[in-house]
């Protein structure tokens, strides 16, 4: 196992009720906070007037940035913080899902930082000029991305066609509320995509070529047992609550740094891949993952790393068999079968995407180098994928 260092300051209050002490949370930070929200589902749920009634009752003056797209635009952070700046805001406080908390945190950066936060960040990478951020907490409605416990940020820009994350400590929510009961009204196709998210966080951490990592791997597995088993219990039942906090608590477990922690790899290539199919077609992130997996698996698959598909189809689907390979393709199966069983589609064709713009995608996705640590992926490999999906 690898040395590391492990810190989560994230305050994290999980159940029913628990926004009743937004109020309290917020006044210890400040008396002036930045709403932010998308469209209409926290009004239609009753959590916007609940929020509001909790900022009045502690005399926190409230603005609003309503409307932020589900792959957030960099127009929405610079309007966010111009708010902040025009009215020395000190909170930027994201209800939503994943896409909301990403665009908040960019919001808090830019509010700290001179330059511009997309060119020099999420462009150039310039990571180290991110000193300083506003404070950002959040409201999750929405189990998938597990932002609301981590500094990541994935912004788009749509007239370039580009969609980029970061990843720093100075933008992980000082405080998260987890309440399950405002996800009950979450719709099929979202809770899906959010189940398909929470799985493909998880294998990018879990596939990996090298052996070690037997205790993350089993944390790992555990996570995607639970996805599989109260997934489909929330598009039954969307008001179940066993099944709601289970895969909220899993979103956030997901992708809080755990993990990883003293693995020797990760991989992320399909992560890479799906951001470019975003960039291009703005598709919800999770059915583009449900549909580029199951292709990435079959493609990299070997006899050098087929022990993790073993693993994976012994301890979480319950395959057992003795030929390697064939046990390892059988998983690969169960994973598109349960994916289709979810809603989600099979194919690009399905989700109007042809092979039109598969070379300008394959070379963006590389633009950094080669892709994944189970095979290095280049531009003719992330092309071949591509073309699998068709």
């Amino acid at each position: 196992m690898k040395n590391f260092n492990y810190n989560i300051p994230t305050k994290i209050l999980f159940g029913k009720g628990k926004v009743e002490k937004l109020g309290s949370e917020i006044s210890k930070y400040t008396s002036k906070v930045l709403l932010v929200y998308g469209m209409s589902s926290i009004k239609r749920s009753g959590l916007y007037n609940l929020i509001k009634k909790q900022l009045a009752d502690f005399n926190i003056e409230c603005f609003e940035l309503a409307g932020v797209d589900p792959n957030p635009r960099i127009e929405s952070v610079y309007e966010g913080a111009k708010i902040c700046k025009e009215n020395n805001i000190g909170l930027v406080l994201a209800a939503g899902g994943g896409s909301v908390i990403d665009c908040a945190k960019a919001i808090a950066a830019q509010v700290k930082y001179e330059g511009d936060v997309w060119q020099d960040f999420y462009v150039d990478n310039k990571l180290g000029e991110l000193r300083d951020a506003l404070p950002v907490a959040s409201i999750l409605t929405l189990a998938a991305t597990g932002s609301e416990m981590n500094g990541n940020s994935v912004i788009s820009k749509m007239d370039t066609n580009e969609k980029i994350g970061i990843g720093h400590a100075k933008l992980r929510p000082v405080f998260s509320i987890l309440d399950p009961t405002y996800t009950f009204t979450v719709n099929k196709f979202h809770t899906a995509a959010g189940v398909v998210d929470i799985m493909s966080h998880v294998f990018e951490q879990y596939f990996s070529p090298d052996k070690r990592g037997y205790l993350q791997s089993r944390l790992m597995e555990g996570i995607l047992k639970t996805a599989i088993n109260f997934g489909p219990v929330a598009l039954k039942d969307p008001e179940n609550y066993e099944a709601r906090a289970n895969l909220m608590w899993a979103g956030s477990l997901a992708l809080n740094g755990m993990l990883s922690c003293g693995k020797e790899s990760t991989d992320w290539a399909t992560h890479a891949m799906e951001h470019e199919l975003s960039a291009q077609y703005d598709i919800t992130h999770g059915m583009g993952l449900g549909i580029l997996t199951p292709y990435w698996m079959d493609y990299v698959l070997s006899e050098e790393n087929a022990h993790r598909f073993v693993d994976y189809a012994k301890n979480v689907w319950g395959i057992e068999g003795d030929c390697e390979m064939s046990v390892a393709r059988k998983a690969i199966a169960k994973t598109r079968e349960f994916f289709t069983s979810l809603g989600t589609p099979k194919t690009l064709t399905e989700v109007g995407i042809d092979h039109e713009k598969f070379e300008i995608m394959a070379e963006r996705a590389v633009k950094n180098g080669p892709l994944g640590t189970m095979q290095a992926l280049e531009k003719e490999d992330v092309l071949e994928i591509f073309t699998m999906a068709l």
